[in-house]
């Protein structure tokens, strides 16, 4: 088969399309020839060797990253249930790496059924970013009496946020950078698309909130530093500061004395907590699928063909993409 192989950490151009030898089903796993496979930003971090929460288990290099695939099951290993045989899969490897590639291996405990009318490249989306988003969700109780502010609106979390909360009836503000993003904000539902990328965005959106006559009622914050800084300003007494990354560079702190004066919260919503509060990864995954199938949310996908690997991750790492990344073999 061919594969992405990481046998350096480094650059994107480290990521290199070789051929290597097909992944053997061990008991209990399958092997899927693989139609769509999840680029995270998470990846980039592995890839330079960052330290991170998967980075102890990429073992010996070279090694094959990717945790998100979908494709269908062509062979089983002992004591597997024969019935996955033949059948389009999707599932979050887990721990273990080995996505980037035309064959994987993975338990099969961890194998969600496609739904029907769903694409592997949408069913990717949710399988990661879409479990990801409904564990966010929990922390917020969206209605027609909420202000939702989006960071990075245009990214895989924040298309689905954007549609989950126009859904509830909210009035949603999503903040992206540059017109084309800004324009796909728009088209997915937003009352307001902003680039955040020109200085004088907030006076905008203040302007919006003015002639409503209302105030932010949360900042859903994956981009940190100065983006997050103004957003945060937006809020009204009583809002919170829901965390999920970021991407900007630097995660923005607030201290208890202005919490405090201001009646806001402000609250990392990434970890166990979340999927503990979600009933598990399963249940997550399972509830994230369904809405999808259901037509309720919608991930936005940027597909890359597999031999162009580096690229994506030096798309993803410069935000010039839209929605979720997934390369296709």
């Amino acid at each position: 088969m061919y594969a992405i192989r990481l046998h350096a950490f480094g650059p994107a151009e480290n990521l290199l399309h070789e051929q290597t030898d097909d992944p053997v089903p061990a008991p209990g796993q399958v092997r899927i020839a693989v139609a769509a496979a999840g680029v995270h930003l998470l990846d980039t971090h592995l890839r330079e060797g960052r330290p991170g929460p998967y980075r102890s288990t990429t073992g010996e290099l070279p090694t094959i990253p990717g945790r998100e695939i979908a494709g269908t099951v062509e062979a089983l290993g002992d004591g597997t249930d024969p019935s996955w045989l033949g059948r389009p899969v999707v599932a979050h490897i887990g721990m273990a790496p080995g996505g980037y590639a035309e064959l994987t291996v993975v338990d099969a405990a961890k194998l969600h059924p496609i739904p029907e009318g769903l694409s592997p490249a949408e069913a990717v989306a949710m399988i990661g970013t879409g479990r990801t988003t409904l564990g966010i969700l929990q922390y917020t109780d969206l209605g027609p009496h909420s202000v939702a502010v989006v960071t990075a609106a245009a990214g895989g979390i924040g298309t689905l946020l954007v549609q989950y909360a126009k859904n509830a009836g909210a009035t949603v503000i999503g903040l992206a950078g540059g017109p084309a993003k800004t324009a796909r904000v728009t088209a997915n539902g937003a009352d307001l698309a902003v680039d955040y990328t020109l200085p004088d965005w907030p006076r905008h959106v203040r302007a919006h909130l003015d002639a409503l006559g209302r105030r932010a009622t949360v900042v859903h914050d994956s981009v940190g530093g100065n983006t997050a800084r103004a957003a945060v300003d937006l809020l009204g007494e009583g809002g919170l500061h829901l965390v999920h990354g970021n991407s900007g560079g630097q995660a923005l702190s607030l201290s208890e004395e202005e919490l405090t004066a201001r009646g806001i919260t402000s609250r990392n919503v990434l970890g166990p907590a979340m999927i503990e509060k979600g009933g598990g990864i399963r249940a997550l995954e399972t509830r994230a699928l369904a809405e999808a199938a259901a037509g309720r949310l919608r991930p936005a996908v940027t597909r890359f063909p597999l031999a162009e690997a580096a690229a994506a991750h030096r798309a993803l790492e410069t935000r010039g993409t839209v929605g979720k990344v997934v390369l296709v073999p």
